[in-house]
């Protein structure tokens, strides 16, 4: 059975963690999650011809995915992050500008790739320059009606505008945001309510199939046009979240392309039954485990903790 084709489009980048760089960029963390989870993961991004940018590729490759969709920008940097993280691990940022993916361009090839996905993932950051937005745009034009659009919001500094997250959600099917995203979103929108009644009007007033709503420590909300599930997360210690939300969009994709109901997909990300015995997905560190491990014996799913040092609960 060939593995469905799962895109993350705009930025790839370097944080600049107290500790050291680290690979990220929510769209490349998307992709490589989602590779790691059975699904053929694409980065569609672009980086500067220096240093930085050649170190991205080896990593990527060494992770697994291929790069012929990160494409090398002669004129601007290879992204940069200043990541600050306060007494709980929760991290901000300092997003540097001009940057190579600002820059991202289409060619038919890559135009063919969006017309053979199965999922794709986006968010604001990477369209505050209008040649990136514009390639983003047309290549969800280019999807099939199927594909999941997926939404990731992250509003980051000012980089976001009312008419930009309305035109997103104008052509999306899933909509993933943080409970500190809710409210500013809720705000913009003029959208009155509990948590329940906002998610409602947004599936009322656009195409969207799911809102994933993360909550840090107290799990995740999932709301469908008929359904809610909420889910408590797993207690684990903390060290930092950054990325773990890109995690769990991840599999809840996954979950939501093999057909499983909201309570499937939310239990981890992990809780969808792969083909295989044992799947594991891995952390923004691309290097410890980050979920539970689940092993199929015969018909049933058992599930093991495995204790990440990069977040708590399941969402972040």
């Amino acid at each position: 059975m060939p593995r469905p084709l799962i895109v993350g489009i705009g930025e790839v980048l370097w944080d600049m963690l107290p500790s050291g760089k680290q690979l990220g960029g929510a769209p490349a963390n998307f992709a490589y999650h989602a590779n790691a989870l059975g699904a053929e993961g694409i980065v569609v991004s672009h980086i500067g011809r220096d240093d930085l940018g050649k170190e991205i590729v080896r990593r990527l490759n060494a992770l697994g995915l291929e790069t012929p969709y990160v494409a090398t920008d002669p004129q601007h940097p290879t992204g940069r992050v200043d990541v600050r993280l306060d007494s709980g691990g929760v991290p901000d940022y300092v997003i540097h500008a001009p940057a190579a993916w600002d820059f991202i361009t289409a060619d038919p090839e890559l135009l063919d790739i969006a017309y053979q996905s199965a999922a794709v993932c986006y968010g604001t950051l990477a369209q505050r320059s209008p040649v990136s937005r514009d390639t983003i745009r047309t290549f969800l034009g280019r999807t099939r009606p199927g594909c999941l659009r997926v939404f990731d919001i992250n509003l980051r500094q000012a980089y976001y505008t009312g008419a930009l997250i309305r035109e997103l959600l104008a052509v999306s099917t899933v909509l993933k945001l943080n409970d500190a995203e809710l409210p500013v979103v809720a705000k913009i929108l003029e959208l009155e309510g509990d948590e329940l009644s906002v998610a409602r009007r947004l599936m009322a007033d656009y195409p969207l199939r799911v809102v994933a709503l993360t909550r840090g420590p107290n799990g995740s909300i999932l709301f469908t046009p008929t359904e809610t599930s909420d889910h408590p997360g797993v207690r684990v210690r903390v060290v930092d979240t950054v990325g773990a939300g890109d995690a769990f969009t991840a599999a809840l994709v996954m979950g939501l392309l093999d057909g499983h109901d909201l309570e499937r997909s939310t239990i981890s990300p992990t809780g969808w039954p792969p083909t295989s015995a044992l799947s594991r997905a891995r952390c923004r560190r691309f290097r410890t485990s980050c979920w539970p491990r689940v092993e199929r014996s015969g018909p049933r799913l058992r599930t093991r903790p495995a204790p990440c040092p990069a977040r708590r609960g399941s969402t972040a």
